[in-house]
């Protein structure tokens, strides 16, 4: 299945920047900068920096493993480490478990690492997008065998960034959904609330009926800039978020 061999990555690369991936352990990030910022020392760098960031989650939840498990919203202490009160945080907001926003947090805290080091930067992890720009970008949408997949894409304003653009899909990708959206998309400045309702607004979607509550649901958590969910031919759309032909 494509989804294995993440083609869907090619949506969102940008020719103006260098692209490149790494994996540790489960996270897997494709990442791009601006061309005069790569180098083999940034890449060593940005990893070590993936490991800083999974580590507090991972004891966390040695600590904790009710965390890992939880589909409902789930507490943690006060003290619990910035990533896991995050996480935690979106969760409450969309209705499901914290691990929904899992990718998208990572995602954001490498990407808020690297704008220090590159004014434009992308971070996808799994179909979760950390996005700083200085210039307009179009991310293209990959909907499974949705007739409408590779052929709409976002127009990102640079004034709307950093910005979080997180999908969710009931058809592609290996994340838990009980819903059957081809494609559920939700922008939001935070990359792990927009991660945790794109994984809330997929379970709703079972049908083609059930696109417009899936939007007034995603338009009534506080956060949430945008929101566009794909059904077969048809496709909805609420706030600030501009579509545009793939190919023009």
């Amino acid at each position: 299945m494509d989804y294995l061999e993440r083609t869907y990555r090619e949506q969102h690369r940008q020719e103006d920047l260098v692209h490149f991936q790494i994996t540790v352990q489960e996270t897997d990030l494709d990442i791009g900068v601006r061309r005069e910022r790569f180098s083999p020392e940034l890449v060593g760098w940005i990893e070590e920096t993936i490991r800083a960031c999974r580590k507090p989650l991972e004891e966390y939840i040695r600590q904790d493993p009710g965390f890992l498990k939880a589909l409902v919203p789930y507490g943690v202490p006060e003290h619990a480490p910035l990533i896991v009160k995050a996480m935690a945080e979106a969760g409450q907001s969309a209705g499901v478990g914290p691990m929904a926003a899992v990718a998208g947090a990572v995602a954001e805290w490498v990407g808020k690492a690297i704008v220090k080091r590159s004014r434009d930067v992308i971070v996808e992890n799994g179909g979760d997008i950390f996005i700083r720009s200085t210039r307009l970008r179009k991310v293209g949408i990959f909907a499974g065998n949705s007739p409408l997949s590779n052929r709409v894409a976002l127009e990102i304003r640079p004034e709307q960034t950093p910005l979080g653009i997180c999908t969710s899909s009931g058809k592609v990708g290996p994340s838990l959904s009980f819903g059957k959206a081809d494609a559920v998309v939700v922008l939001s400045p935070s990359v792990a609330l927009a991660d945790a309702v794109a994984t809330a607004c997929g379970n709703l979607v079972q049908s083609e009926e059930d696109l417009e509550r899936t939007i007034e649901f995603a338009s009534q958590i506080p956060g949430v800039s945008g929101c566009l969910v794909i059904k077969n031919e048809r496709l909805a759309v609420w706030g600030s978020v501009k579509i545009m032909p793939m190919k023009v």
